[in-house]
């Protein structure tokens, strides 16, 4: 597809809305003088603006581009996941804030350290550094790849100009500049989200009704297939990702858990959750129903794509040969800080996880200063490695973004829900038996990823693993349901084996029950 060459009024809004980033940066650089203020941001910010930026970093370019793309090729299954978040973590959103709150410092693996030891703790930090290193991956080329597209500029140069400039403003105000940039970012992405649709209505014969029967007549709203298969991709495939997706991301995910050390009180960081949650997922049903709108306005118009587009090129296309100049710059401003609000956060995060689980590890005599520096080290190292995953990206050629975001996902989980749910509902469960759970979830994660992925192709393709009829047939997703599963039960069951060891009340959810029948929460 070839570039379009921006207005000028486009590339002047773009840089007013890089140029309020930095100085945002700018504002709290010379607060960072020890790490509870770089990575908790002192513990005193509003909850509103802790929702917000919640909202902004799970929204991020993903679901700018990749939702619009998949409303376009296919239809709306892959919203399941985002609708079951909501559904769950209205339950139990309420304890697991207070939970963190009071047992960790900062990263939130040192619960299952507390739980488990530090094995535990090792594993569950390093499955977050896989997963969080894919995900950006996915931001910075999903970015690079609708930006390249718009302006002519070479992918991967914007991607080394956008990692950049997201790892100095990182570096620059902490968790703190990180939060309020978000704010600011999540009020462009939902401005963006509502002038993309405004005009696609508006230049849409028949808007709305022409849109909704296109869409009917070529199956493209819808959540289904609805049959009991997990081999193939179905709603229930996809509800019960969603369902482990949200305990993991809100109960183990050091992007969100680190949110909660940023509020004044318990019941600020909770209403700062919930909002957070309830404002995701009608922004990611935004975002899927511009895609299946632009399906919908391709098809009752003459105007033609280029042959050769992907899906998750269909959106930034519109939005450069539909838009007038000065929207078009405001659409993109909004797209880079939805990237930026998920980066940023990323990157500060990996940094709080790499100074907590293991430099404090091994450095046990470092100094604040200490921390803070190898903290900001850790910035600039994360964000060459993404930049790098990115780089990987642009030669992988795939149906879709949002399809590899998923299947990561489901590699990467590494059954962390389970192993959550394991310290909080069973009392029994001990540290060896969490141990075996971990290495039995290792085990079949593997055994599952070779037997069903190929190399090679035509007549030479064939299997990493062939077991023949033991291979693994179910669907990729559903490893981000079966390993947390294994891992719970392997864990509950091999904690039998070893004598019973007491656990502190206050690492499980019994001890939660305790204090709201005496009064005290």
């Amino acid at each position: 597809m070839s570039g379009a060459t921006l207005h000028v009024i486009d590339y002047i809004i773009i840089a007013i809305s890089l140029m309020i980033s930095l100085a945002v940066g700018i504002k709290f650089s010379k607060k960072q003088k020890d790490t509870k203020q770089y990575f908790a941001a002192g513990g005193n910010i509003p909850s509103w603006a802790i929702g917000m930026s919640i909202f902004a970093t799970l929204i991020s370019s993903i679901s700018f581009l990749a939702y619009p793309g998949e409303g376009y090729s296919s239809n709306w299954i892959r919203l399941v996941q985002g609708i079951m978040v909501p559904l769950v973590l209205l339950f139990l959103i309420g304890y697991i804030v207070p939970l963190y709150r009071k047992v960790i410092g900062l990263s939130a693996y040192e619960y299952f350290e507390k739980r488990f030891g530090y094995f535990a703790r090792l594993y569950g930090s390093l499955a977050f550094v896989f997963a969080t290193f894919s995900g950006m991956g996915t931001v910075f080329f999903l970015l690079s790849l609708a930006l390249s597209s718009m302006t002519g500029f070479n992918i991967l140069t914007i991607i080394w100009v956008v990692g950049i400039a997201v790892v100095f403003l990182t570096l620059l105000g902490g968790m703190e500049a990180v939060i309020w940039l978000d704010v600011i970012q999540g009020f462009l992405l939902i401005g963006g989200g509502i002038i993309a649709i405004t005009v696609i209505l508006l230049n849409t014969e028949g808007g709305f009704g022409t849109i909704w029967d296109t869409a009917m007549e070529n199956e493209k709203i819808g959540l289904g297939p609805f049959n009991w298969d997990f081999v193939n991709l179905t709603f229930w495939v996809m509800a019960f990702n969603g369902i482990f997706y949200a305990i993991q991301k809100y109960g183990t995910d050091q992007t969100i858990v680190q949110r909660y050390l940023t509020a004044k009180t318990d019941k600020s960081a909770i209403n700062a959750s919930i909002f957070g949650v309830l404002m995701t997922l009608p922004a990611w049903t935004v975002f899927m129903f511009i895609g299946t709108a632009l399906f919908a306005f391709y098809k009752a118009t003459p105007l033609a794509l280029p042959p050769d587009i992907r899906p998750d090129a269909v959106f930034p296309y519109f939005i450069t040969t539909q838009l007038p100049p000065g929207l078009v710059g405001l659409i993109i401003s909004a797209l880079i800080s939805a990237a930026i609000s998920s980066l940023d956060s990323d990157l500060n995060c990996l940094s709080a996880v790499g100074v907590e689980d293991y430099y404090r590890r091994f450095k046990p005599h470092s100094t604040d200063a200490d921390r803070v520096k190898m903290g900001k080290i850790l910035v600039v190292l994360s964000g060459l490695i993404a930049i790098g995953i990115a780089t990987i990206y642009v030669y992988t050629d795939d149906e879709g973004v949002l399809s590899i975001v998923f299947m990561l996902y489901a590699i990467f989980s590494g059954g962390l829900a389970g192993m959550f749910l394991l310290g909080l509902l069973v009392k029994r469960a001990n540290k060896k038996g969490a141990y075996i759970g971990i290495i039995t979830c290792i085990l079949y994660t593997g055994y599952a990823i070779l037997t069903s992925t190929t190399i090679g192709s035509g007549a030479e393709e064939r299997l990493l693993l062939d077991l023949g009829s033991l291979n693994y047939t179910q669907h990729k997703y559903m490893l981000g349901v079966y390993s947390h599963l294994i891992l719970f039960f392997v864990g509950w069951a091999a904690s039998y084996l070893f004598p019973y060891q007491k656990v502190d009340n206050d690492l499980t959810f019994y001890g939660y029950l305790t204090r709201k029948r005496k009064g005290v929460i």
